[in-house]
């Protein structure tokens, strides 16, 4: 059975998708840019600054679904300049632990309202 789990804690959110799902022991979270929750506005147009906020988001839509952001098994993280590889991959490594989530980073065009970073999770519940 699927279950969409949402949070005021975490932007809305822009298009017909859940923030997350909840499904067979694991809650499958939508892709998550540096917005804040309270207006939408961007944390930054600094890359690393938004992946903090992208993770908090993650973090907020996690917890409403009785997780942590540290369970994730896998994560995406996308980013339009893989020059600012380093500066994410540091805010990163703060949330997590060893043995880290299995991952990806792709470089792409461009990201929804003219963000620098995307991340989305798989994470056991």
């Amino acid at each position: 059975m699927r279950t969409s789990i949402t949070t005021s804690d975490a932007p809305a959110a822009i298009g017909p998708y859940s923030q997350a799902i909840r499904q067979g022991g694991y809650l499958w979270c939508s892709g998550q840019l540096g917005l804040r929750p309270a207006d939408g506005s961007f944390a930054d147009d600094n890359a690393a600054h938004q992946a903090e906020q992208a993770l908090r988001n993650l973090d907020a839509i996690c917890r409403e679904a009785g997780t942590a952001l540290s369970k994730a098994v896998k994560c995406t993280v996308y980013v339009v300049d893989l020059a600012d590889f380093a500066a994410v991959n540091k805010v990163y490594e703060g949330f997590f632990e060893a043995p880290f989530p299995a991952r990806a980073t792709v470089q792409v065009a461009a990201l929804p309202k003219g963000g620098r970073v995307e991340i989305d999770a798989v994470v056991a519940l």
